[in-house]
């Protein structure tokens, strides 16, 4: 592609998705190429702020208020010189190369913005993933998953809910009333049944004080796999078990769930799991959107197959980045779905869209794996550090590792804020919670 001429309309680059990736690659080209006009970039999404999604764990357990973290895309367009359009990608015209966006509506059902077709020369797809129920019975009905921050909200209110319930009836609490069943033990799954533990104790602890947390409250982590952390090394996940059965956590694992009810979970060896609140996080495919997008090629788990370069293996002008996206690397095996995953790929396509605007063919990106970290809420972080000691890993636990962990989402405010943005924002946030309470209990 050659340089554009002088008076030529700028380059369109389309983004759709504003999660990790796609809003880090949109802050950095409307930066780059946006600010001098020698592109217009424009992202899309159907929500209208970002919240990290690592944290959603910590807004379904109510240790964080998602009003303090989340993003408005209309703001971090105007700073940062792109443009940003409310709707959800429905469709993909490629002979036209257009973009097809759904109406949206409020909450009484009147339009906000109408249906449109949005123009590109330039399409970079980062839609995420969603969670894959594998077609489990209740599931829709009875469970909340993890994918936005309105459940992770709606699951904290349902909690404190109960909470609030078992501590007004006169009946004393029934079984399985204020107990929470999580199936799926990767990093989600773990991490919120280690914050759960704590911040449900935090809830009784303000006045509620006809709940026993020790007998009332019990939380199970369901894994089909023969282990929690199947992704991760054997002993993050060793580590990680042994310190949820010491504060109590029920751990099972090697069983899959067969069905989903209002009670509880039916188990495949028979079993039942007394359970009124209930996260689905297992299971990871691409959005329904995808299987039928233009005619681009899929995966079995329906994520758009990329090249080395990240552009679609039937259309040059499309890339797919971060969790919709099937990267495999030498080997066969695919880039796995992490948030460091997603920001070295929105850092490598920055500079490969301003070599594509040069003429200057795309370079393959190489994943490079930092390790792995697994943060247990106020027990402790466990995890391994890649690159040490000649590429052999480190193991981390304690103090260093959560900051290590911590360090991974100041790493994605500062891509989308800078450095001195970053630092005023977690220092007022630091003295904001000292006169707030633990935990959210509205």
């Amino acid at each position: 592609m050659a340089d554009a001429s002088p008076g030529a309309d700028p380059h369109r680059i389309v983004i759709a998705g504003g999660g990790a990736a796609g809003l880090e690659l949109a802050t950095r080209l409307g930066d780059r190429l946006g600010r001098r006009g020698e592109a217009l970039v424009t992202l899309v999404d159907r929500a209208r702020g970002h919240l990290w999604k690592p944290l959603l764990h910590e807004v379904a357990a109510g240790s964080m208020d998602p009003d303090e973290h989340e993003l408005g895309y209309l703001a971090q367009a105007h700073w940062h010189h792109f443009r940003f359009r409310h709707g959800e990608m429905v469709g993909l015209d490629r002979t036209a190369k257009t973009v097809l966006l759904a109406p949206t509506f409020d909450e009484e059902g009147r339009e906000v913005t109408p249906g449109q077709a949005l123009p590109y020369d330039t399409l970079v797809i980062a839609i995420g993933s969603t969670t894959n129920d594998f077609g489990t019975p209740g599931v829709r009905e009875h469970a909340i998953a993890l994918e936005t921050t309105q459940q992770a909200v709606r699951f904290n209110r349902r909690l404190v809910n109960a909470c609030l319930r078992a501590h007004g009836q006169d009946a004393p609490v029934r079984p399985g009333q204020l107990h929470v069943a999580i199936i799926g033990a990767g990093a989600t799954g773990t991490e919120l049944a280690a914050e759960l533990h704590h911040s449900a104790r935090a809830v009784v602890a303000y006045g509620l004080d006809r709940i026993d947390p020790d007998k009332d409250i019990r939380i199970t982590l369901i894994e089909a796999a023969p282990r929690i952390l199947p992704g991760l090394p054997e002993r993050i996940s060793e580590a990680a078990r042994q310190l949820l059965e010491g504060i109590g956590v029920m751990v099972s694992t090697g069983v899959p769930v067969t069905r989903v009810t209002e009670a509880g979970i039916e188990m495949k060896d028979g079993r039942f799991i007394d359970s009124e609140l209930v996260i689905w996080a297992a299971g990871v495919k691409g959005p329904e959107v995808l299987r039928d997008l233009g005619g681009l090629e899929t995966s079995r788990s329906n994520q758009l197959v990329v090249l080395p370069t990240l552009q679609t293996t039937r259309d040059p002008d499309i890339f797919a980045i971060g969790d919709c996206a099937w990267c495999e690397m030498p080997g066969g095996k695919p880039v796995p779905p992490r948030a460091q995953a997603a920001h070295q790929q929105a850092t490598h396509l920055l500079k490969q869209i301003r070599r594509r605007l040069k003429g200057e063919p795309p370079l393959p990106f190489v994943y490079r794996d930092f390790g792995s970290l697994v943060s247990l809420g106020e027990y402790s972080t466990v995890g391994s550090l890649m690159g040490f000691l000649a590429g052999r890993s480190m193991w981390v636990e304690g103090l260093f590792a959560r900051l290590m962990y911590r360090s991974l989402y100041k790493m994605h405010e500062r891509a989308l804020h800078g450095t001195v943005k970053t630092a005023l924002g977690s220092l007022a946030r630091s003295l904001s919670r000292r006169t707030e309470p633990r935990v959210k209990l509205h």
